[in-house]
């Protein structure tokens, strides 16, 4: 029999496995066909934001000093979810290949909301996992990023991103009035460059060259070039492009996310290339509670900036005097950053407020808003 205490922590848990429910949606999607493709997609994003009306916010913050073992049922689906994903994007290639039940154009949207699947479940996993100290979870978010071809979002994201973020050196963070459109283009040209650019800056200052076998990129390709192999056995070459198809997704997906989670918040310039330290006003939040159950409390953006390591059901929400506040969850910001006279007439009155609020001395932003401020100092 579980223990009562152990039972109320699988209570507390529970609600961040709503991700699962996007498994019972592929399942009926792949097999009935039609317009029932489409409830996976959707449910990411409408029914998400829909519930979170419902729902409300949630302010209420967990004891920090909380135990590891204390965080079992929190930690395991992000653990569970790495064999979930495989099976649901190989198994995918698998039915579509043996089976006539869906046409080209369903088996283009089967995959499109595997993507949407892997992408905002599968990468917010992966980035959560790749901040933990346990060399297992590290190895299972290089897995999750392998299945979407964007292994080197590791290096970028931890190297290029959390130190650098809200100055020019950082691709993800979205410059003011920078349309999603101009910035998602922006980002996977110059990411993949950013994140090699600090492995081998960083393997420099062990002394090492970049072909040493250190280097992670070693890593990432074998890992993608299994995946792929894997989906051109299973499924031929439709099976490898199907596979790279809802990896764009994916992609597509984590891109909005970064997109929305910095938007026109950068740090001040002190002179001679250097920047204020981060703080929690340099990152979006949003305090409600169904989008930040789908997302494990990544939109508690700024208590992780502040403590990348700390473990999601302990993030801290803030108040708005201390770090900016978003009018809806990041799947619906994310939906709105696809318009951009929306997103500009939604976020960037927003901007402006935050400018007033934290750097009232600034008369001119024009260098943040063209990038036109020297890199930071130490910057690879």
């Amino acid at each position: 029999m579980i223990p009562s205490q152990d039972v109320m922590r699988l209570k507390s848990a529970l609600p961040f496995w709503v991700s699962l429910l996007a498994l019972p949606l592929w399942l009926l999607g792949a097999r009935f066909g039609g317009w029932v493709l489409f409830l996976l997609p959707l449910h990411a994003w409408t029914l998400v934001a829909l519930l979170d009306m419902v729902a409300g916010v949630n302010r209420e913050n967990a004891d920090t000093e909380t135990p590891d073992a204390d965080l079992f049922w929190y930690r395991l689906v992000t653990l569970v979810w790495v064999p979930i994903e495989a099976v649901a994007i190989f198994g995918s290639i698998w039915w579509v290949g043996t089976t006539d039940n869906l046409s080209w154009w369903e088996a283009l949207i089967l995959f499109f909301g595997v993507g949407v699947m892997s992408g905002s479940v599968g990468i917010t996993y992966a980035h959560e996992l790749l901040h933990q100290p346990s060399r297992l979870e590290r190895w299972l978010g290089d897995l999750l990023l392998a299945l979407v071809c964007y292994s080197h979002f590791r290096s970028e994201h931890l190297l290029v991103h959390h130190p650098w973020v809200g100055t020019v050196r950082d691709a993800v963070t979205a410059r003011y009035n920078e349309g999603f459109h101009r910035f998602f283009p922006r980002v996977l040209r110059e990411s993949p460059g950013s994140a090699f650019r600090a492995e081998n800056a960083r393997l420099a200052r062990r002394g090492l060259p970049w072909w040493s076998r250190r280097n992670p990129f070693w890593r990432y390709g074998a890992l993608q070039l299994g995946a792929l192999a894997l989906a051109g056995a299973i499924g031929g070459w439709a099976g490898v492009a199907l596979f790279l198809w809802q990896a764009f997704v994916a992609i597509w997906q984590l891109e909005l996310t970064n997109y929305v989670e910095h938007y026109g918040l950068t740090r001040k310039h002190l002179g001679e290339g250097r920047y204020e330290h981060v703080r929690p006003h340099h990152s979006w939040n949003a305090a409600h509670r169904v989008s930040n159950w789908l997302l494990i409390n990544l939109q508690r953006h700024s208590d992780h900036h502040t403590r990348p390591d700390r473990r999601f059901p302990l993030l801290q929400t803030y108040s708005a005097d201390k770090a900016p506040q978003l009018p809806l969850g990041y799947p619906a910001m994310a939906a709105l950053a696809m318009v951009p006279p929306l997103w500009r007439r939604a976020m960037n009155p927003r901007v402006r407020r935050w400018r007033r609020q934290f750097y009232p001395e600034i008369a001119d932003w024009t260098p943040y808003d063209t990038g036109r401020l020297p890199l930071p100092r130490g910057a690879p």
